[in-house]
């Protein structure tokens, strides 16, 4: 096959035995893509396959399987379904809170969090990728400059933050994976 570093996924892909290429397509089609990337990584590592190698084969076997992903569905972002979400959390809401994540899949995207008293706490409410924040904001709505998945916390974020009558908070909207000060 040559030098390992001109493998392309195709070939990557070829390298695996059957029973983990059968592995890596049930986690495709489960849209399961860091538990693929794993798998791919682990059985490919000793012949020398790099993190973004093993991230091209399943992006390749995403495309191949197409349709027949079941995608893991959006959050919802109108303010009854978050409103009915905080509801749900095991104390008093006191704030809302929107922070930066990020991944090698999604690359940066945001999170809107309850945050509690009684006891305290932070809980998940919505998770904003690029695509999720697009559509919530509206195709070639602008973003103010921002990145889409801030624009679309802040404004999901603070219209729960006023229904329920809390603060919102959103440190660092304009920095991705900036270190500044949550509430």
């Amino acid at each position: 096959m040559g030098d390992m570093n001109e493998i392309t996924p195709d070939g990557w892909w070829e390298l695996l035995p059957a029973g983990i290429r059968e592995q890596v397509d049930g986690y495709v089609l489960q849209d399961s893509r860091m538990q693929a990337v794993r798998l791919v990584r682990q059985a490919c590592r000793a012949r020398g396959i790099g993190l973004h190698d093993a991230e091209l084969v399943v992006h390749e076997r995403f495309v191949h399987h197409g349709d027949r992903v079941a995608r893991t569905p959006e959050s919802p972002l109108d303010v009854e379904s978050l409103a009915a979400l905080a509801s749900g959390c095991p104390g008093r809401v006191v704030a809302v809170e929107a922070v930066w994540d990020g991944d090698t899949v999604h690359d940066w995207f945001t999170v809107l969090l309850a945050l509690t008293a009684g006891p305290a706490g932070e809980h998940h409410l919505a998770t904003l990728h690029r695509g999720t924040a697009v559509r919530y904001l509206g195709e070639g709505a602008s973003a103010g400059g921002r990145h889409p998945s801030a624009a679309a916390a802040a404004r999901a974020g603070r219209a729960l933050a006023e229904r329920l009558g809390v603060p919102f908070h959103f440190a660092g909207p304009d920095t991705p994976g900036s270190d500044v000060k949550r509430s």
